[in-house]
């Protein structure tokens, strides 16, 4: 080998070196934009589905709206039928059963015409949903009753509607009005501990 070669091939070794760092520090900025489109990537994924999530609760809350409307949405105008209803019952039963069917022409047309439109006013509130709470005999719920008082009954349960002053309406799960009832107090359980009770007295 000649000293030519021996001179040139060191020369060539720190070109080749020279070439490699060009290389790098070109790749270095093209990692750094790489880096950067995927962190713009990521933050685009995370708005899209945010705004997905966002949409989909909105869609949702309008579904129920809606439903809301299309169940709920004749309240009001339900609350005032059921007072013309109540009107009407009690003009009914303002008179006497005895007079009432020993009614004859005009009064008695009058009568059949006042419970006849009674009907359809129920029959009306029953096809918008609107159904009667009529609880006598049941477990008094405070979310549908109003208690008014209460009667001792030895018969019925403490706690159970005996009587109902006012039946009361609900549209769904709404209470439109509440029904006044009159809640048994005392009851089974009660009887029984009074004998006890005056057996310890009399010992």
């Amino acid at each position: 080998m000649s000293k030519a070669d021996e001179t040139k091939r060191p020369a060539d070794a720190e070109d080749m070196s020279a070439a490699d760092e060009d290389v790098g520090s070109e790749n270095a900025p093209a990692t750094d934009d790489v880096a950067a489109l995927a962190g713009a990537i990521d933050e685009l994924r995370d708005k899209y589905l945010r705004a997905m999530a966002e949409a989909d609760n909105i869609r949702k809350r309008a579904e129920r709206d809606v439903a809301d409307a299309r169940a709920y949405g004749i309240a009001s105008f339900a609350r005032d039928i059921i007072g013309v209803s109540d009107n009407l019952s009690r003009a009914l039963e303002a008179i006497e059963p005895e007079a009432r069917t020993s009614a004859q022409g005009t009064l008695k047309a009058l009568l059949d015409g006042v419970e006849l439109t009674r009907r359809e006013l129920e029959k009306a509130l029953k096809k918008q949903g609107v159904r009667p709470i009529d609880p006598k005999g049941e477990k008094f719920d405070p979310h549908f009753h109003q208690a008014m008082y209460e009667i001792p009954d030895a018969d019925a349960l403490p706690g159970t509607v005996v009587q109902v002053m006012q039946t009361g309406y609900a549209i769904g799960e709404r209470v439109l009005r509440p029904a006044l009832v009159a809640v048994a107090k005392g009851g089974p359980k009660a009887a029984q501990d009074e004998p006890n009770a005056s057996e310890k007295g009399s010992d």
